[in-house]
């Protein structure tokens, strides 16, 4: 494997990463043209601001849709927190007068005119240890109000999280379940979807818990500043002042992180899968035999350290920028305190009101401070929320027409390809080029030919898991493009050659092919016993209710040929006019695949029956034989026409029959 590390010139929209074995290419997070005058910064910082404002609403739906007990319950918790500051600050003062009144009392036997005096109901003085009582009182209250409020605040926030990572993982299943398959097989889409389901489930409430921070310091800041003022003018402004520089440094390495994060998704996903090969059953065989263990260890560990560097780097530059700013804001709160002391030592002050003052200053020093942290908070957690949103507003490129035409019922089956042509995205050469032929109602058709000569696409094409780049295609006389897609498919069953063994029971792995079927055991067992796997199911530990796959518990291991059965019953299970079969033998035996085509009749009965196969020595009990070669129609006709015409069909069989009579 090449790696290497390039300074970039430029943002490129996803990492160069070829395969297990090609170069490693993670360009800088912030490119050197970025805009460096002032007035370029205020107007990226203005578009940031207005984005993360805008953004705020759909967090606080997302937080509803959630739990509208749970949001209420932490926006009154933090308007709550946000007052407690400035009353424990008072509180401090007053109790701190009292303290001092009680010590001159007690020394001089009058109480020092320049300490408050503290009035209470029915204008009567209580004593000066009653008032320090009540003071007391008064702040336990404010003590237990504020660990009651951080209790809530907490227990709130984590059943918040977990329920609009629920909801928030559920609206990214459920859009991903209506996108199309080019969606899926688009390396940038699907990373789109990888970023939207692995980072933005947390980041909503991550970004709510700043705006709440954001309005609580908001809370102690306009309580507290005030009282700033009082002592001077000039340290309220420093105090606004000294955290704007950190703000500044935060956003801007807020943005380089989830950049550096988006240019890294694909090796994140490339080291996801190198360690699926080592870790997961499904590879386990290969994987040993060839020894490929210690390889694959060494290419995942290679590309983690490239992807470590770079985190490494920007975590460095991040928090030492961060911490040469806050000596900032730290010179200018010991100067505050400073400031305070000797006017208190020249008497201008009480101690209580040093104490309130000194509180202030800190707190509303901390409380910018927190506020720019939570904007930049926001801010960042916006960029991880705009692919939630980018995912959730994809289009599917198939989708349901404003006005569907309707299917004839009952549907017969008649299918016509009219000179059908289709190129993937991105490709040279079209896939299929001016593709026609017609089926009839119950006719079985084989679709051969050479690897790559488009027999999968077709049947891409039929389910509409594609629609044609040129021509059309028609069912029973309707252009399946006019249809809604979900009610074509539920009219079509299928079995591709790279079918799903799902982690399920055996009747469950069946059932899905039908879920208006899923529990129907009887009809279950009748697809089993169509596609020959009946017997080996009885044979299971708990029958139909045996766990396959070894990924959880009492979980049985079938060999390949076995999981194609099972993908075929799957098939069978849905009784539909049309019947699509991609390689559906590859992995039987000799005498499985020949006792299915011999019943594949019968199973197809009343079907239209399409179906792709390598070996030419099964597809003659077909109808019809179709050759595509290079995407286009080569010949089609019976397997006696095609030996007759002695043209490709008659070469390829030829060919193969001769591999068996040598060998």
């Amino acid at each position: 494997m090449i790696l290497r590390r390039r300074r970039g010139r430029r943002l490129p929209s996803t990492v160069a990463d070829s395969g297990l074995t090609g170069p490693v290419e993670i360009p800088d997070p912030e490119p050197p043209d970025q805009p460096k005058d002032l007035r370029s910064r205020l107007q990226r910082l203005r578009e940031s601001v207005s984005g993360t404002a805008r953004a705020l609403p759909r967090v606080f739906r997302l937080s509803w849709q959630a739990s509208r007990p749970l949001t209420v319950t932490l926006v009154i918790v933090t308007v709550v927190s946000g007052l407690i500051p400035t009353a424990t600050a008072y509180v401090a003062k007053i109790l701190m007068d009292a303290v001092v009144e009680a010590i001159q009392i007690h020394a001089t036997g009058r109480p020092d005119q320049t300490v408050l005096h503290i009035p209470l109901a029915g204008d009567q003085t209580v004593t000066s240890v009653g008032k320090i009582v009540g003071i007391a009182a008064f702040q336990l209250v404010i003590f237990v109000v504020q660990s009651v409020t951080t209790m809530l605040t907490t227990v709130s926030q984590q059943l918040l999280q977990e329920r609009m990572t629920l909801t928030i993982r559920h609206q990214v299943m459920d859009h991903a379940s209506r996108l199309h398959l080019s969606f899926f097989e688009d390396s940038a889409s699907y990373d789109l979807l990888r970023q939207a389901d692995r980072e933005a489930p947390m980041r909503p409430m991550s970004m709510m818990s700043s705006a709440l921070g954001l309005g609580r310091m908001a809370i102690t800041f306009t309580s507290m500043i005030a009282l700033l003022i009082t002592v001077s003018p000039v340290l309220a402004i420093v105090a606004l002042l000294a955290p704007v520089p950190l703000f500044i440094s935060q956003s801007k390495y807020g943005a380089q992180s989830f950049i550096l994060s988006y240019l890294v998704s694909p090796i994140r996903r490339r080291m996801d899968y190198l360690s699926s090969l080592v870790t997961t059953d499904t590879y386990a065989k290969e994987v040993k035999l060839f020894g490929l263990g210690p390889y694959l260890v060494d290419r995942f560990e290679r590309l983690g350290k490239v992807y470590y560097e770079r985190q490494r780097g920007m975590i460095r530059k991040k928090n030492v920028a961060g911490t040469l700013w806050g000596l900032l804001s730290t010179v200018a709160g010991s100067a505050i305190y400073l400031y305070i002391a000797l006017r208190a030592v020249t008497g201008e002050l009480t101690l209580g009101d040093l104490a309130l003052y000194t509180a202030a200053a800190a707190s509303v020093q901390s409380s910018v401070g927190g506020l720019f942290g939570s904007f930049s908070g926001m801010y960042e957690n916006n960029l991880y929320l705009d692919t939630l949103y980018r995912f959730l507003d994809t289009k599917p490129e198939i989708s349901r027409p404003e006005s569907p035409a309707e299917l004839p019922d009952p549907l017969h089956g008649h299918i016509t390809f009219d000179r059908v042509t289709f190129s993937y995205p991105g490709a040279d050469e079209p896939a299929l080029k001016d593709v026609s032929f017609d089926i009839q109602p119950g006719e079985t058709v084989a679709v051969v030919g050479k690897n790559g000569a488009g027999k999968s696409t077709l049947i891409k094409l039929l389910c509409r898991l594609y629609d044609p780049t040129g021509g059309r295609i028609l069912l029973d006389g309707v252009d399946i493009r006019t249809l809604d897609p979900v009610d074509l498919q539920r009219r079509i069953s299928a079995m591709f050659q790279d079918h799903v063994s799902y982690q399920a029971t055996a009747a469950e792995n069946i059932g899905l092919g039908d879920l208006d079927h899923l529990t129907d055991r009887p009809v279950i067992e009748k697809a089993a016993g169509r596609a020959g796997i009946a017997d080996r199911i009885d044979r299971l530990p708990r029958g139909y209710d045996s766990p396959l796959g070894r990924w959880f518990d009492e979980g049985v291991s079938l060999s390949g040929g076995e999981w194609q059965k099972i993908a075929l019953g799957r098939a069978f299970l849905r009784e539909v006019p049309i019947l699509v079969l991609d390689e559906p033998t590859s992995a039987l035996d000799a005498q499985a695949e020949h006792d299915l085509f011999v019943r594949l009749r019968q199973l197809a009965e009343g079907r239209t029956t399409l179906y792709i196969s390598h070996r030419f020595s099964t597809v003659r009990q077909a109808d019809r034989i179709i050759l595509l070669e290079h995407g286009k129609l080569l010949e089609q006709g019976t397997h006696a026409e095609l030996m007759e015409l002695d043209g490709g069909y008659a070469e390829l069989f030829t060919l193969q029959a001769a591999a068996y009579l040598d060998a």
